[in-house]
């Protein structure tokens, strides 16, 4: 059985398929397809699910999945940094160390003893992130509180919406995971991280994200980017299209050597970067060249839709003209046909002509329009009417005409009036026993 046809895309499904594939490099247009049909063609969403599954983060349209946040961190190339704690020096400082070793690994011990049982009776709820927002902008909070507002700003958004932002703006996103029960945290945040050129440098060459891992947010990305040891960062870009982690920087660092370090991450990636933005840059161009293409094919697809408008209307114009002429030869042939119907009904109405001995009769000579002469006679007692219909019934004769005597000039009232609904006798019009009146051709007027 043949597999049934995929329904045709319309004009702007295809535009946005070919969008799609721009931005986010996809080869197969039907792996292209299946994901904007996924997301209901909307073309935002599943370019912003596509990049959370190359990057493992879950999507800013969702609410975050309860598993652990990934990010490439399987990289051999990955940069790190880890500063142990300083050897105790001197008589009086190893004597310290060594009679409190043995009290430091049973406290540990048993507190990791203790933790783990725990969690057989009590999931650990750091586990479960119901508000990652709200766990990022209190550990703002709090450590304001304990250091003060000199600090590097703050990004205030989930660890995606960091990588969303980093990923979307081509920076590096400097991760510090904040260990609140380590003895080494507090002297990293008052003597590195909160001085003046740590804060200047950061604010002006990266995106800074922080929390607590005593915060399920926190905890969750202690889990992805698996930690060893506090304090902790995470140096984070775009590479090879992959949120990528580029340098780990582990234990007390002091200010110098920590922008040095971070400084050496940055170079040594820059190329990455670079090549990333150049290959942004021509996805846009490419993006702006099909736009003009696509804008002057439609161009194109409207000037010849309004060019056969045009034709259209002209046929129809012609049509139009042509039909008005057959109508008008139609009513004009339909005229002439009423006109000779009317003129073989007047002349078959006409009186019989008298006899020349006729006492009572008129010779009468009209002179035509076209210079004919036509004899008849008529009677005295007869109305002008006759006249004019025998007039009307000749084919000399033009449609609309007035019969005028000669001397003295007037003209017959040959039809009835409003005034003179019964026209006068060839007799009372005055006429003698032989007569030349004139034809006069109204047709014109």
């Amino acid at each position: 059985m043949a597999a049934p046809e995929e329904p045709e895309l319309s004009q702007a499904q295809t535009e946005k398929l070919l969008q799609f594939q721009d931005l986010t490099g996809l080869e197969s247009m039907e792996q292209c397809r299946r994901t904007l049909e996924q997301h209901n063609w909307n073309i935002e969403a599943a370019v912003q699910d596509r990049l959370n599954e190359q990057e493992g983060v879950p999507s800013v349209f969702n609410p975050p999945p309860s598993r652990p946040l990934q990010v490439n961190t399987a990289d051999h190339r990955v940069y790190s940094y880890i500063v142990s704690r300083p050897q105790p020096r001197g008589l009086i400082g190893w004597s310290y160390y060594l009679i409190m070793l043995p009290f430091r690994f049973t406290y540990y011990t048993l507190l990791d003893i203790f933790r783990f049982a725990l969690r057989f009776v009590r999931p650990d709820p750091r586990g479960r992130v119901t508000d990652p927002v709200g766990d990022v902008v209190s550990f703002i909070h709090s450590f304001e509180e304990k250091y003060g507002q000199s600090h590097p700003v703050f990004y205030q958004g989930t660890y995606s919406q960091a990588l969303n932002d980093a990923k979307r703006e081509l920076r590096y996103l400097l991760v510090y995971l904040h260990g609140e029960d380590h003895q080494d945290t507090d002297e990293f945040c008052r003597a590195t991280l909160c001085t003046e050129e740590v804060v200047t440098f950061l604010n002006t060459q990266m995106l800074f994200w922080a929390c607590s891992t005593s915060k399920p947010e926190g905890y969750r990305v202690s889990q992805a980017l698996r930690e060893n040891t506090y304090p902790f960062l995470a140096m984070i870009m775009l590479k090879d299209r992959k949120m990528t982690v580029v340098g780990r920087l582990e234990g007390v660092i002091q200010p110098e050597d920590f922008i040095n370090q971070l400084t050496f991450i940055m170079d040594a990636n820059q190329t990455h970067l670079m090549s990333e933005r150049m290959e942004r840059e021509e996805r846009s161009q490419t993006q702006v060249l099909r736009q003009q293409q696509d804008e002057a094919y439609l161009a194109s697809l409207l000037a010849d839709q309004e060019k056969d408008r045009k034709k259209r209307e002209e046929e129809d114009q012609v049509r139009q003209e042509e039909e008005k002429v057959r109508q008008s030869a139609l009513d004009e042939e339909r005229r002439r046909q009423n006109l000779e119907e009317e003129k073989e009904r007047k002349s078959e109405c006409l009186p019989p002509e008298p006899p020349a001995d006729d006492p009572e009769s008129v010779k009468i000579v009209f002179k035509l329009p076209n210079d004919t002469r036509v004899e008849r006679r008529f009677l005295f007692g007869q109305s002008l009417t006759v006249i004019y219909d025998f007039l009307f019934s000749l084919k000399e004769s033009p449609e609309k005409f007035q019969i005028i005597t000669n001397f003295p000039r007037r003209v017959l009232p040959c039809l009835p009036t409003e005034e003179q609904p019964n026209p006068p006798t060839l007799k009372e019009a005055g006429l003698s026993r032989s007569e030349v009146l004139f034809v006069q051709d109204l047709t014109e007027d």
